[in-house]
């Protein structure tokens, strides 16, 4: 049997204010590529498949559109479970009547001791998914002691363990943030206390552990407790990330195989760092340059209008850091007479790019004379 593991679709994301489903939409073909490529028996969505819990139409229509099109087209089982983005009652809506069409949709607590059973020959997996539960949803819901995720996911794993056949493969499905995991700036955490991760050890002895909600694809404790990160790049920080989904092969003995297959976007998300006009030069030769691009530029200088020419050059600059504006020294260390130094010096910039000429000694004269007016005066009210 093979399976396909996949989380944090996020469907109807924003990156700095600008829709990704029509990104999204091209991963998920090649999502359905990798299914008939790679002949998979069942898919896994291990959680966060929209990304607020009150989806946008349209991403509630290119969901319906790729369901259809594993379930009814291509006869693919799909197993999802909710994810902390997800509006859990919203998406288990209908789930009883959709499991005859192959769609398992794991999103109430009561539904985790039920396995959905998968079949392929003589080979039988039970899969188990704990959706997105924080500790005072689970100590409301079964009148249970616990107090924080770990303790919270530990006693469903326990209530779970208390129904599974120890004979039978078995393939965990959880939506969390276990211990020592490298996340990204784009998840939500799971609480503010910082008390949000769970042990990966009670989850050792299941054949497979999909996980969802870390973006970048990685392993806990064992090899074969992964995540398989987003579809995506969701930020500036998953930039180096390689993005896709997990290949799981599991016979009657147990899981014989495990690998990554990569997704490619139709447009990377990516940091470039230099120099405007350097920057600017590269754009020539540059094969993407369409690409979703945050720029760190290092000009110590003032800069007319950066974002507009950058622009020019690589459309989609959606987020401009100036780190070289700050100087070697810290902020709060700034000393006065530098201050005023570096003040004139950006006007100057600022006046030589607006008029085409440099100031003139009067001029710079007048400037230097109004920015000692302006530190006196605030030096007066503090």
């Amino acid at each position: 049997m093979r399976l396909l593991h996949t989380a944090d679709w996020h469907l109807g994301r924003l990156l700095h204010n600008l829709s990704l489903l029509d990104d999204q939409r091209v991963v998920l073909d090649q999502l359905l590529a990798i299914v008939d490529r790679e002949q998979v028996d069942a898919v896994l969505i291990a959680g966060d498949i929209y990304d607020r819990s009150v989806p946008p139409a349209t991403a509630v229509a290119l969901l319906d559109a790729v369901l259809y099109a594993l379930c009814e087209v291509r006869d693919v089982a799909v197993v999802m479970i909710s994810g902390n983005h997800d509006g859990a009652r919203r998406l288990g809506f209908g789930a009883r009547q959709l499991r005859q069409a192959g769609l398992h949709i794991i999103a109430e607590l009561d539904a985790i001791f039920t396995p959905v059973t998968l079949v392929v020959g003589d080979v039988e997996v039970d899969v188990y998914g704990i959706p997105y539960a924080d500790p005072e949803y689970v100590r409301s819901h079964f009148g249970a002691d616990v107090r924080d995720f770990d303790a919270a996911h530990r006693y469903l794993l326990e209530r779970i363990d208390e129904q599974r056949d120890p004979e039978r493969r078995a393939v965990l499905m959880s939506h969390c943030f276990v211990a020592g995991g490298s996340a990204s700036d784009s998840e939500r955490p799971l609480s503010l206390g910082g008390a949000e991760s769970v042990a990966w050890e009670p989850m050792r002895d299941f054949d497979y552990v999909a996980l969802g909600h870390l973006h970048g694809p990685q392993y806990r404790g064992e090899a074969h407790i992964r995540y398989s990160g987003s579809l995506l790049k969701y930020s500036f920080s998953e930039a180096s990330h390689n993005k896709g989904a997990t290949l799981v092969d599991i016979d009657a003995a147990g899981v014989t195989n495990i690998a990554h297959v990569a997704l490619t976007p139709e447009r990377d998300v990516r940091v470039l760092e230099g120099e405007l006009e350097t920057l600017i030069a590269a754009a020539a030769d540059d094969p993407a340059p369409d690409d979703y691009l945050m720029v760190r530029l290092t000009d110590r200088h003032a800069i007319l209008d950066p974002m507009g020419k950058l622009r020019a050059a690589y459309p989609n600059v959606l987020h401009l850091e100036k780190p070289g504006m700050l100087g070697t020294q810290g902020s709060a260390q700034l000393d006065r007479e530098r201050l005023g130094f570096d003040a004139l010096a950006m006007f100057g910039d600022f006046f030589a790019q607006v008029k085409g000429e440099a100031m003139d000694a009067a001029q710079k004269a007048a400037v230097a004379e109004l920015i000692d007016t302006l530190h006196r005066d605030e030096e007066a009210d503090q």
